[in-house]
C-alpha cells in the first residue's frame, strides 16, 4: 500500500492564554504565564490554590442558555476550537463527501465539573432524589466528538480515545494514520479539558503531582528548573484539520504543515513515569523511524516538560539518548511553563503551538526558569526564558500521560525538502 501524504490545513484553540490563534501565538512568544488564583470555587481546603484558567470566558457568548445547560465545559471549550479551526481550514463542509471526514478527540477526565456537581446536589437533597437526565451524556468523555459530530452533520469515524495526558496526541495520530491508509480525506482532531474542580485539585494534590507555590504562582510551572515541585493544572481546547494532500493542494488550501510520522509506546515498569525515560526513548525513536529521517533532521523539540521532578528527567534522558551526537543543534522548550498542564488537551495545544514555531521560525521560551538542574541542564540546548529566531524545518512534539501511554509527532514545513 502506498501511504497517502496528511497536511494540516486548519487549526484553532481556547486555552489560559489565548481565546484563538492569533492571542495564543502572541502570548506564547512573550512569554505569558497563565497562572493566576482559581475563581471557579474557594479554595481554602485545597493544598494547591492556583491554575492556569481560560480568561475572560462567559459560555453565553458562545452558546444559547438552552444548549450550554445540556455541555459539559470541556464539550463547549471543544465546540469553540473546532469552529476556529474550520474556519481557518477554509473548507466548506457542506460541499464535500461528509462520509470521508471524520472526528478523532480526546479527552483525560471528560466531564468531571458536572460529575462532582451532580453528586454534591444529590446528597444536598432532602427529596427528589432524581438525578439530571443530562448528567451521563454531560459527562462521558466521547460526548464531545459525537457533539461535533452532530453540529456539522459528518458521517466517517468518530472516535474518542482517553489516554490520559497523551490522549489529543493519540487522536492526531488516530486520524493521520486514517488519513495516510485512505480510509478518509478530512479529519478534525484535538481534545479538550475542563478538569478545574475541587476534586480535580485535590485529587492530583494527593498524588503530589501539582505544585504548591501559591506565593509565587506565576513562576511555579517551571519545567526542567532545579526548583521545580510539580505541575500546573490547566483547561481548554485545541482542534486541527488533517487533510489528505491532494486534496488540500485542488482546493487551494494553505498548508501549515506536514505530518512526517508518528512514534507511540508504552512503559512497562511503571504507570506514571519510569525515570530512565525508556518509554518516552522508544517514541521518539519510532516517530523518527516512521518519519524516514535521521535525528539530525530535527531543528527543536516541543517537550512534554511538565514541571515535575520524575517527569522533567525521564524525557531529558530519553532525548540526550537519541540525540546526543548532535545535540547542542536542537533547540528544546516546554511551553507548559506558560499554559500550564492541560492533561488531555495538552498534546494538540502543543501541536499548534510547534506548528506556529515552525511557521515563524520561532523558537518558543521554556519561561520561569531560575535555576539549572545539573542533571541534565549541561546536556541539553534548552531555550529558557525567552524566544530567539531559527530556521525551523521539522519539529518533534513530545506528549505522555498517566498509565505509561507515549506519544511522539514528527512536523515538517510545507515545500521543505529533506
Amino acid at each position: 500500500m502506498k501511504f497517502k501524504k496528511v497536511a494540516i490545513t486548519g487549526m484553532g484553540t481556547i486555552n489560559p492564554i489565548g481565546n484563538n490563534i492569533k492571542e495564543y501565538w502572541k502570548n506564547l512568544k512573550n512569554g505569558k504565564s497563565g497562572a493566576k488564583k482559581i475563581t471557579r470555587f474557594n479554595t481554602f481546603k485545597n493544598k494547591t490554590q492556583f491554575a492556569c484558567e481560560i480568561k475572560k470566558y462567559k459560555k453565553k457568548n458562545y452558546f444559547d442558555k438552552a444548549r450550554y445547560k445540556k455541555l459539559d465545559r470541556f464539550s463547549q471549550y471543544a465546540l469553540i476550537a473546532c469552529e476556529e479551526a474550520i474556519k481557518n481550514s477554509k473548507i466548506k463542509i457542506k460541499k464535500e463527501n461528509k462520509e470521508k471526514i471524520g472526528i478523532i478527540w480526546g479527552s483525560g477526565i471528560g466531564g468531571i465539573e458536572s460529575f462532582e456537581n451532580e453528586i454534591l446536589n444529590f446528597y444536598k437533597k432532602k427529596e427528589n432524589l432524581n438525578f439530571n437526565p443530562f448528567f451521563i451524556p454531560k459527562i462521558i468523555s466521547n460526548i464531545a466528538a459525537g457533539h461535533i459530530s452532530v453540529k456539522y452533520n459528518l458521517k466517517g469515524p468518530n472516535l474518542s480515545i482517553s489516554s490520559a495526558c497523551a490522549s489529543s496526541a493519540n487522536a492526531i495520530i488516530n486520524a493521520f494514520e486514517l488519513i495516510q491508509t485512505g480510509r478518509i480525506k478530512i479529519a478534525i482532531a484535538g481534545g479538550s479539558e475542563a478538569p478545574i474542580t475541587q476534586s480535580g485539585i485535590n485529587g492530583f494534590n494527593s498524588l503530589k503531582a501539582l505544585s504548591l507555590k501559591n506565593k509565587n504562582l506565576k513562576h511555579a510551572s517551571r519545567p526542567f528548573d532545579k526548583n521545580r515541585d510539580g505541575f500546573v493544572i490547566g483547561e481548554g481546547s485545541g482542534a486541527i484539520i488533517l487533510e489528505e494532500y491532494e486534496h488540500a493542494k485542488k482546493r487551494k488550501a494553505k498548508i501549515y504543515a506536514l505530518i512526517l510520522g508518528v512514534g507511540i509506546s508504552s512503559n512497562t515498569n511503571h504507570v506514571i513515569t519510569p525515570d530512565d525515560g525508556s518509554g518516552a526513548f522508544l517514541a521518539i525513536k519510532n516517530a523518527i523511524f516512521n518519519s524516514k529521517i535521521l535525528s539530525k533532521d530535527i531543528d527543536y523539540i516541543n517537550a512534554h516538560g511538565t514541571s515535575t521532578y520524575l517527569g522533567d528527567l525521564s524525557e531529558a534522558r530519553a532525548i540526550y539518548k537519541i540525540f546526543k551526537n548532535h545535540i547542542n543543534q536542537i533547540d528544546i522548550s516546554s511551553t507548559k511553563s506558560m499554559t500550564g498542564h492541560l492533561l488531555g488537551a495538552s498534546g494538540i495545544i502543543e501541536t499548534i503551538a510547534s506548528i506556529l514555531s515552525m511557521n515563524n521560525n520561532t523558537i518558543l521560551p521554556t519561561i520561569n526558569h531560575l535555576n539549572n538542574d545539573n542533571k541534565f541542564n549541561k546536556l541539553l540546548n534548552f531555550n529558557f526564558n525567552k524566544n530567539k529566531n531559527k530556521n525551523i524545518k521539522t519539529v518533534l512534539n513530545n506528549t505522555f500521560g498517566f498509565g505509561g501511554h507515549n506519544c511522539s509527532i514528527v512536523f515538517k514545513k510545507h515545500n521543505i525538502i529533506l
